[in-house]
């Protein structure tokens, strides 16, 4: 008899079962960065719902994503093809180059319609109690880029570079490693300015926001 209680109790502790299909679902879903076991079960009933093309569609984009999506030969941004549209517009500033963590932090600046340069993709930034180093970033493309102007899309030498990397500890101590390397190679060296966004109330910032707004103060 106590060996069938137990039994039971496991069983009950499964919670609802699904067919193999629907679980196998909900588990990928559940991978998925940000979504949760109640959030993964929605998107699988979602699908259950609709049509079969609904699920063929989302099956064809991401396996579409994976075979074509790489990232540029010259600034490891996302592209379907060796180099990525900004690389390869005539419009662009070539001479300056932005230098940020990741695609997605690309494509926030991009969005604000207000930068015509050129961008880096470190793919990351330092953490050395990560065991994540120099050789684990671009950063050997980045100076390739701007050892030989060849490189750089139009042949046109690199003058100026902008940090834009996230102000975190990391993020600063990547950024003053790559300002030694380009003031080494005599390239100006920039960085996004800091400080309190616009409708915010001074109350309401915390002191690293407050110190950059002092630091990066302008003239009336």
């Amino acid at each position: 008899m106590p060996p069938a209680r137990k039994q039971e109790s496991s069983a009950t502790k499964r919670g609802p079962a699904y067919p193999k299909a629907v679980d196998r679902l909900i588990s990928l879903f559940a991978d998925l960065p940000g979504i949760g076991r109640r959030s993964a079960e929605r998107l699988a009933f979602h699908f259950l719902k609709n049509e079969e093309k609904a699920a063929a569609d989302l099956a064809a984009a991401l396996l579409d994503v994976k075979r074509t999506v790489r990232h540029c030969e010259v600034c490891w941004n996302l592209s379907d093809g060796p180099r990525c549209d900004i690389c390869t517009s005539d419009s662009r500033d070539r001479k300056t180059v932005l230098i940020v963590e990741q695609p997605r932090d690309l494509i926030a600046l991009e969005q604000t319609g207000m930068y015509r340069g050129l961008y880096h993709v470190l793919m990351g930034r330092l953490s050395p109690l990560d065991g994540i180093g120099p050789e684990e970033l671009t950063v050997a493309d980045l100076l390739k880029r701007l050892d030989n102007h060849s490189i750089n899309p139009g042949q046109t030498p690199v003058g100026e570079v902008i940090l834009g990397l996230n102000p975190t500890l990391e993020g600063d101590g990547t950024a003053l490693y790559l300002s030694d390397l380009c003031r080494q190679r005599g390239v100006k060296v920039t960085r996004l300015a800091r400080g309190l966004p616009t409708g915010s109330q001074l109350e309401y910032a915390n002191k690293a926001v407050l110190a950059d707004a002092i630091e990066g103060r302008q003239g009336v």
